[in-house]
């Protein structure tokens, strides 16, 4: 009985000491991941903003809050298991979900480039055709929380796979407290880091009053003229790195292009800058292809369903 009970006693160890052993390499793997997603982080980064903008001051860090919670219980609640179920039971599912989330991605940035070409055009129609439609600011907060989680789903989801794909070989324990710790961690960055963009204007205004030293003054006063600008530059880098990052997704899903990426990478090894801009670039003008041509189809498809409609 007592060396029963000493056997079991010495398994428990064991298996205490391998799930130690386990996890003691669970910031390593977050920092390998969180390498990797760093062009998504940008994007997310870069994106976020411009849904907080024009809407009331006093309500931002309410929205960007609410953007946020929804994003991190998508990682944890939804993403997560996903991905482990289907690394288990589908993996070659998983590759397949992804490039149409990347597609819908340059679909989106191939339509914030579209509009912005055709903005004064839009505009002059818009207003000779048809009524403008007015909604109350409660209901334009919630169209643009929805607008922002859609979009984060998207580079959540990418952020979840290639997580996974850093864990797939090691035990499950690890599996799961390495995508629990990236989710954490990368929620908390991104969105803390846009809360701070955008009230860095009235971090200005706070530090240009007069009761402050004539330096500070003067900074806050140079953060308050410069903020305008910089959102607007942001919303420029957020659709080219949604056009990018969407044409990245949807080229490591294909051998061939997959390939050409590595080897544009691989021939300007010698300056990592020039590689970086130069893969960035090539997706990027890829991704507004491929929007393009998503947004012919969707226009074929809209008009097609338009005439087969009965008139009344």
């Amino acid at each position: 009985m007592a060396s029963g009970l000493l056997a079991l006693l010495d398994d428990v160890a064991a298996l205490v000491k391998v799930s130690a052993a386990s996890l003691d390499d669970v910031p390593a793997q977050v920092a390998k991941t969180t390498g990797k997603v760093s062009g998504i982080v940008i994007d997310d980064t870069a994106v976020t903003p411009k849904y907080v903008v024009g809407l009331d001051p006093k309500r931002e860090l309410s929205i960007i809050y609410q953007i946020a919670k929804k994003s991190l219980l998508n990682k944890v609640i939804l993403l997560s298991p996903a991905a482990l179920l289907l690394g288990f039971f589908a993996p070659w599912a998983i590759s397949p979900i992804l490039m149409v989330g990347g597609a819908f991605l340059c679909f989106e940035g191939y339509e914030k480039v579209h509009s912005m070409f055709s903005k004064h055009h839009a505009d002059d129609q818009s207003h000779s055709s048809e009524e403008v439609e007015v909604i109350t600011p409660e209901e334009l907060e919630k169209t643009r929380v929805k607008g922002a989680v859609r979009t984060d789903l998207i580079l959540s989801a990418e952020i979840v796979a290639i997580t996974y794909s850093t864990v797939a070989d090691k035990e499950l324990t690890t599996q799961i407290a390495v995508m629990l710790a990236v989710a954490i961690f990368i929620t908390i960055a991104v969105y803390g880091f846009v809360g701070l963009i955008v009230k860095a204007d009235d971090i200005g205004m706070h530090m240009a009053k007069e009761n402050h030293h004539p330096q500070v003054r003067k900074f806050g006063q140079g953060l308050v003229k410069i903020m305008p600008g910089f959102l607007k530059a942001l919303g420029y880098i957020g659709t080219v790195a949604m056009l990018w990052v969407g044409a990245e997704i949807i080229a490591h899903g294909i051998p061939f292009t997959s390939h050409a990426l590595h080897n544009l990478e691989h021939a300007l090894e010698n300056v990592p800058v020039l590689a970086w801009i130069a893969k960035a670039l090539a997706c990027a003008i890829a991704g507004l292809v491929i929007g393009a041509v998503i947004a012919k189809v969707v226009a074929l498809v809209s008009s097609l369903k338009k005439k087969k409609q009965p008139v009344s």
